[in-house]
């Protein structure tokens, strides 16, 4: 046997060999796992369902739109039995017939949910375009906002989550992460209104609970301050987030930590840390830049 042959056969069984015990707490997988590609698919379709015409190669008008509107639904209906499929299959004990029926029934809840979807959609849009005075229109800013991608992601990946699909929801909310830079977990809950300017390095937690007509700009973090822990020392998942009631506006980069309340018709200007609650009409901002006395190279 020639040296390549060997060092990739002691390679493989290295890699094959589960007894070592860092190894222990990677699932083995015995079934197909959920695919991205198919579960990238299947936003693009949601997409071009509530945003008919921007997102497909089709030359969609009144008259067809009925038509492709059904093509894509039976698709993305397909799309989503099967991935479901798949997450139920590796992340819970139910049997095959059991997540057979259960997939159908939750991709089913999903479909039922799209003209919401679409609907709240829509009011973000209309508030990413009337608050910038950059955006020339309300096609534009579909096309070609990071804010509104994000948002896409996310109000699916919510009501898939609050389907109680699972995996499902934290790929597609990753996915607009890796692309806009922008972290919203999707078990937030976000009202209608909502807008995200510029977008990079915004972070949303899970239990955040956001009101209506709330803007954020980028560098953002809605976080926690602190984990409660259980007995095995391990982090309990508990309201943990702020709660940002209506008619917010949080500046760049300032840092919302743990589960406080921002009053509503509150502004919070750039760079502040606030652990604290804030009541109504609050507005907060950092000191003034002081001077500083370093010379070059201190």
């Amino acid at each position: 046997m020639n040296t390549l042959a060997k060092t990739l056969k002691s390679t493989i069984e290295a890699l094959t060999d589960n007894g070592t015990q860092e190894y222990e707490y990677i699932p083995k997988p015995a079934r197909s796992l959920p695919n991205i590609g198919c579960i990238e698919e299947i936003v693009d379709l949601v997409k071009s369902i509530v945003f008919p015409g921007f997102f497909s190669e089709a030359r969609i008008g009144e008259s067809t739109q009925e038509y492709y509107m059904g093509v894509y639904m039976e698709k993305l209906y397909g799309l989503l039995c099967e991935q479901i499929n798949r997450g139920l299959c590796f992340f819970t004990d139910s049997t095959c017939d059991e997540v057979k029926e259960k997939s159908d029934r939750l991709a089913l809840g999903f479909i039922d949910k799209l003209p919401e979807i679409k609907r709240l959609l829509a009011t973000d849009v209309k508030a990413v375009t009337d608050g910038d005075p950059a955006a020339t229109s309300y096609g534009e800013v579909i096309f070609c906002y990071p804010g509104i991608q994000a948002m896409v992601n996310y109000r699916i990946a919510h009501e898939l989550l609050s389907e109680g699909v699972p995996v499902l929801p934290r790929i597609i909310s990753e996915l607009a992460h890796s692309s806009t830079g922008i972290d919203i977990h999707p078990g937030a809950k976000i009202g209608e209104y909502f807008c995200i300017d510029h977008g990079t390095g915004v972070v949303i937690g899970e239990t955040c609970i956001i009101g209506s007509h709330v803007r954020l700009y980028q560098g953002v973090t809605l976080g926690a301050k602190s984990f409660t822990l259980d007995e095995q020392g391990l982090p309990m998942n508990v309201p943990r987030h702020p709660i940002i009631e209506d008619n917010v506006i949080i500046y760049a980069n300032s840092t919302i930590l743990g589960r406080i309340t921002i009053g509503h018709d509150s502004i919070i200007g750039g760079n502040v840390w606030q652990a604290q609650s804030v009541p109504p009409h609050s507005r907060i901002i950092q000191k003034r830049a002081e001077p500083s006395q370093l010379k070059p190279g201190e």
